[in-house]
């Protein structure tokens, strides 16, 4: 039985701006790309369009499909998987649609960077520039997390019914685990934010269900070698997560892409690089010129 999926969304920026859509991460909601830093994109003239991918936020989650075992996954057992990355490129691309708008700039972070160089394979005619940030191509050859970031990003975490503070104390660790060493780590802010994304909505089953989205896509070179759009890499040189080899990976791999790696960046972005990932996104836009 097919599903309707609904994606949450919301606009910032003048109405005529250059439409930039940005895409999250694994198993968090669009309000990681935060107020202040889609304003700053605002204010350089982009209408900025954030929103929940499936399984996340406010958009639609796919209570009862199945969540695969992780130890499957490691094994390569990807049969049944409910979706993959090209599904949630769909969405991204639905949205699109639904928003009337032919092309766009497209930047998408960690999880959100494999699904955007899905969608600029595709779909060449809709993406007028690509910004991968944190992300992989998901070579099986690159090196693999740190074991502690991927402990900390694993560990179940406290029910927040039972156990509301034990829960937030959890979200502020795996946020210092991954973060960025170079600089200043805000717990008061994360927790803010562990806060709003708990009264959005919050689905542990659906965290799993996009692990298994990454691994059923599999090895996105021999799609990422097709891109064709302006590409920028941006990834942080201290990245416990997804390591630096990833991101020159991704840039090795898209013709033409240049890679920007930031020194002290974790697999996080912290509002001391607003400018400087905006900045950088700007650059590259510019140069690609203005979508239709």
């Amino acid at each position: 039985m097919t599903t309707t999926i609904h994606i949450a969304h919301d606009i910032t920026g003048p109405a005529d701006g250059e439409p930039l859509l940005l895409i999250a991460g694994l198993g968090v909601q669009m309000i990681r790309w935060t107020d202040e830093f889609c304003g700053r994109l605002a204010a350089m003239g982009f209408r900025v369009i954030r929103f929940d991918n499936r399984d996340a936020g406010l958009s639609t989650h796919l209570d009862g499909a199945p969540v695969p075992a992780m130890a499957d996954l490691a094994r390569g057992q990807v049969a049944g998987v409910p979706y993959t990355l090209h599904d949630m490129a769909a969405d991204a691309l639905g949205l699109l649609d639904r928003l009337g708008i032919g092309r766009a700039h497209v930047a998408g972070r960690s999880m959100g960077g494999m699904i955007a160089q899905v969608l600029a394979a595709r779909h060449p005619d809709r993406v007028a520039s690509l910004t991968a940030i944190m992300s992989s191509t998901g070579n099986p050859a690159l090196p693999p997390p740190m074991p502690q970031a991927m402990a900390a990003l694993t560990r179940p975490a406290p029910d927040p019914r039972v156990d509301r503070d034990g829960y937030l104390d959890h979200a502020v660790a795996v946020a210092r685990a991954i973060g960025s060493p170079g600089f200043p780590f805000d717990p008061a802010a994360h927790r803010a934010l562990a806060l709003a994304e708990l009264a959005r909505g919050r689905n542990p089953a659906g965290f799993g269900r996009q692990i298994a989205a990454i691994a059923a896509t599999g090895d996105l070179r021999p799609l990422s070698r097709t891109i064709a759009a302006p590409t920028l890499v941006i990834h942080g040189s201290d990245d416990p997560l997804i390591p630096p080899a990833c991101g020159r990976d991704i840039a090795a791999t898209i013709p033409g892409a240049r890679l920007m790696l930031v020194d002290g960046m974790g697999h996080d972005l912290p509002p001391a690089l607003y400018p400087t990932v905006a900045e950088g996104m700007a650059g590259l836009t510019r140069a690609a010129g203005r979508p239709r």
